[in-house]
């Protein structure tokens, strides 16, 4: 496996405002990524999350359209999306190359991604193969 490293910006932008059905509140997000360093680009993530009112417990799915240079390869991608936060448990965050979804010299491309964060920036390390 090959790890591309780097960092990204987002910025998030709500599609409308949440519903609340019987406590548990369920909204829709576009988030706009800039990325830099092994991958360099940019990427669009339609997400859809639900939470308890109180914030205490979330989760979300979101597909990700990551457009840009992959350690010198250019070509788009989609990244898969899970997640969910609870009370005692630790956050789970999973996201992975969707298969035959890349483009260009990104044909073939698999793998998954760990984001990190400290502070205000985020860092990603993409796993990846190439076939």
């Amino acid at each position: 496996m090959t790890h591309a490293t780097g960092t990204f910006a987002v910025t998030v932008v709500p599609d409308g405002g949440p519903e609340v059905f019987d406590g548990i509140s369920f909204g829709r997000w576009t988030v706009d990524k800039r990325f830099t360093g092994a991958l360099e680009g940019t990427s669009v993530v339609q997400m859809q999350g639900a939470g308890t009112e109180d914030g205490t417990a979330r989760s979300y799915v979101a597909l990700e359209r990551v457009t840009g240079t992959l350690d010198g390869r250019r070509g788009t991608f989609v990244l898969m999306h899970v997640a969910s936060m609870t009370p005692g448990t630790l956050p789970r965050l999973d996201l992975s190359v969707a298969p035959g979804l890349g483009t260009g010299e990104l044909t073939g491309l698999d793998g998954t991604m760990t984001i990190t964060f400290a502070g205000d920036e985020h860092r990603y390390d993409l796993a990846y193969t190439l076939t």
